[in-house]
């Protein structure tokens, strides 16, 4: 077996948090399974990680230069870098995977020059959305676009306008917990009477043209720690700038309007 090949197997997000512990010390190749478990997060696959370490060290990298090694590994590997399958709900023993919260909390926590936030369905909106209010409010230059599905009941008959602006005063006023705004759009089809019926129904998050996570999951407590829901977040600049481009399209050719504001 190659060397490192167990360490490799893990997520990038536990490779990462491995190499910030061998850095700093807090863990080495004669580091006991529990501690190496609590650094990790995870219970399983850690005696191979162990292996590594130990093989590493008989190599004469270990501490600091095996964290040196892994992210310079990491680094190589970034340009091709394979998606990371995102689940919610209740975690399979033996099969690591990243959880929807924490991705959809990492993706919003690290954007700085633009955020792309598509969902179909949202419930308690200053709970789920509080992290991205802070986020706009701690980086005011974040172009932030939140793109809302507004559907209306059936039998309702209420124009289109006043359904728009009901939801508008709903969300500006009860829902949205941050003093700055992001800018958000709806597909007024879903709004047609005499229409075919059409949902914003996709599920998305894109940060800085550079990072992707498309998923089943909508923005609700439920969706994105109960519910079994399941993603893939993919770090490609040319996939994630294709998707923000293909919103800013419809954005553009008036597909998508914006919710009035007050």
């Amino acid at each position: 077996m190659p060397v490192g090949e167990n360490i490799m197997a893990l997520s990038p997000h536990l490779r990462a948090r491995l190499a910030s512990a061998l850095d700093a010390g807090i863990i080495d190749a004669s580091s006991p399974v529990t501690a190496v478990r609590s650094t990790l997060g995870v219970s399983n696959g850690v005696d191979g990680v162990l292996d590594d370490l130990a093989e590493l060290d008989r190599l004469g990298i270990s501490g600091r230069a095996a964290a040196a090694w892994l992210n310079a590994v990491e680094q190589a590997s970034a340009r091709t870098s394979e998606p990371d399958l995102v689940w919610s709900g209740p975690e399979v023993p033996g099969v690591a995977a990243r959880d929807t919260a924490r991705v959809f909390d990492e993706i919003v926590g690290a954007a700085e020059r633009s955020l792309w936030v598509s969902t179909y369905a949202y419930f308690d909106g200053p709970q789920v959305f509080a992290g991205l209010a802070q986020r706009l409010d701690a980086v005011p230059a974040l172009r932030m676009l939140l793109l809302l599905n507004i559907q209306r009941k059936r039998g309702d008959t209420t124009a289109a306008s006043e359904l728009a602006r009901r939801f508008a005063d709903q969300f500006w006023t009860r829902d949205w917990p941050g003093s700055s705004r992001p800018s958000v759009y709806y597909d007024p089809r879903s709004l047609d009477m005499d229409g075919p019926g059409a949902a914003l129904h996709a599920k998305a998050v894109v940060a800085d043209s550079e990072t992707l996570f498309v998923t089943s999951a909508n923005i609700t407590g439920a969706a994105q720690t109960r519910n079994i829901e399941l993603g893939v977040l993919i770090r490609d600049r040319t996939l994630a700038a294709s998707v923000a481009a293909h919103f800013q399209g419809l954005i553009d050719t008036s597909l998508l309007k914006p919710l009035p504001t007050f």
